[in-house]
Formats: C-alpha cells, structure tokens, sequence
C-alpha cells in the first residue's frame, strides 16, 4: 500500500508541484504508537470475526435487553426525543451521508492546493471502505432478533457497516487533516468530534436493536486500526517528499 502511494507520487512528480500549502512534515508524534495502534484495532477486529460464529456473548445479550424496557423488546428505554435523536445520529454512518462528506472534504483541501492530502484521503477512506463492505460476507453473522428492530434493515450484522465505515471515514479523515492543521488546538478539535461521531453513531445501532454490541465493538476496531495504519502511511510519505526535496535543493 505504501509502496503504490509512492509509485504514484512519483509518476506525477509531485515532489517538484507540491505547493507550499502542502507540508512535507507532520505534527510531532511517536509513529511506533500509531503502528501499535493499527495492528491492535485490526488484530482485535480479527479475533472477534473468529469468536462470534459461535454466537453472541453473554454481554452482548445483556447490553441489548438493558436498552429495552424489562418485558417489552419493541419499547426503547429513556424519553420519547431519544429514539427519534437515535435514528438521526444513525444516519450520520449511512452510505449517502459519508459518501458526502468524503466528496465535501476531497473538494475543501483541493480548493486550498493540498493535493496530497485529498489524494490520500481518497485512496483511505474509499479502499477501506470497499473492504469493509466484503468483511460481512466473509463472517456471515445474522441480524439479532432477540429485540425488535426500531428501523428497517437488510443484510447481514457483523461488523456493524455504520460502526466500521463512520469510522473508517471520520477518524481517517479526522487523522488526515490534522497532519495539515497547523494549530494543535484545530488538531485536538477535529479528532475529538470524530471520535465523539463514531462513538455516537456505534451506539445508536446497538439501541436501535439492529447490532450486537460485538458488531460495533469490531468496527470500531478495525476502522481505528485502519485510521491509524493510513496516518502512519501518510507521514512516511511526507518525509520521504521531505528528504527528495532536501536532496535536489
């Protein structure tokens, strides 16, 4: 994957066009932790694929009847206003909804000249996404039925598609744009709203009834695992930009 981003770097020469907008560093950061962090969230993703074809866990049965009222699984609990907030921050993850946002923040960055980052961007968010849309297939988990379902939905459970792709997307994206933020407190702002989105959005299928909590559990893994294999990915790329321009100077 790296090796392809660099092939194609350097088919368009973008060593030499890069604008100055465009930084060839990134924010200061251990790089081994993002390398542990992606291996860890895609090795965890892994494992759960592996155990839940035996089932659900005992917590996951126990997390989704806490969300119902004792003896009702088609009432929600909490206040009426919450199911309806539910099923709106759930569309934050759908397909329509992500698929603008990737051509909203492709668009910003290409409008400021930050070509590589858009580039990447692309490449990260679309790659995983079209990933993540097999993994289903591969596990072949059904839908659970121990509680009504409060909107409709097709297809198999695991991972939750809204969990893994939200967060594939917007802690992508998140992490990104914060290698070009120039503030530290722009940097905290963006990653912290897209945590704060993924988790919200994860949740919210949970009480809706339509994951297990180990559906969301896995896409939050795997989408975390895969944010931060692209970050590192794009800062040895900007070094590797750096010592070219370096060495031409």
């Amino acid at each position: 994957m790296l090796h392809a981003a660099e092939a194609w770097l350097e088919a368009e020469e973008l060593s030499d066009t890069l604008p100055s907008a465009e930084p060839h560093a990134t924010p200061s950061a251990p790089r081994a932790a993002w390398i542990a962090l992606a291996l860890a969230g895609l090795i965890a993703a892994t494992l759960l694929a592996v155990r839940v074809r035996g089932g659900p866990f005992t917590w996951d049965r126990a997390i989704m009847l806490a969300l119902r009222v004792p003896g009702d699984p088609a009432q929600p609990v909490g206040p009426g206003w919450l199911h309806e907030a539910m099923v709106n921050i759930t569309a934050l993850g759908s397909g329509t909804i992500l698929s603008c946002v990737i051509v909203a923040v492709a668009g910003l960055l290409l409008v400021q000249r930050l070509w590589l980052t858009a580039g990447l961007v692309l490449a990260a968010t679309l790659g995983g996404s079209a990933i993540a849309g097999q993994a289903k297939y591969w596990v072949g988990r059904p839908r659970p039925e121990l509680v009504d379902h409060l909107v409709q939905v097709t297809g198999l459970s695991f991972p939750s598609g809204h969990a893994t792709n939200s967060a594939i997307i917007y802690l992508t994206m998140a992490g990104l744009v914060a290698q070009v933020a120039r503030e530290r407190a722009v940097r905290r702002y963006v990653l912290g709203l897209a945590v704060v989105l993924v988790g919200a959005i994860g949740m919210s299928r949970v009480y809706l009834g339509v994951h297990w909590p180990s559906d969301v559990l896995a896409g939050w893994s795997a989408g975390t695992g895969w944010a931060a294999l692209w970050w590192w990915i794009a800062a040895t790329v900007r070094a590797r930009l750096a010592d070219r321009s370096s060495s031409r100077a």
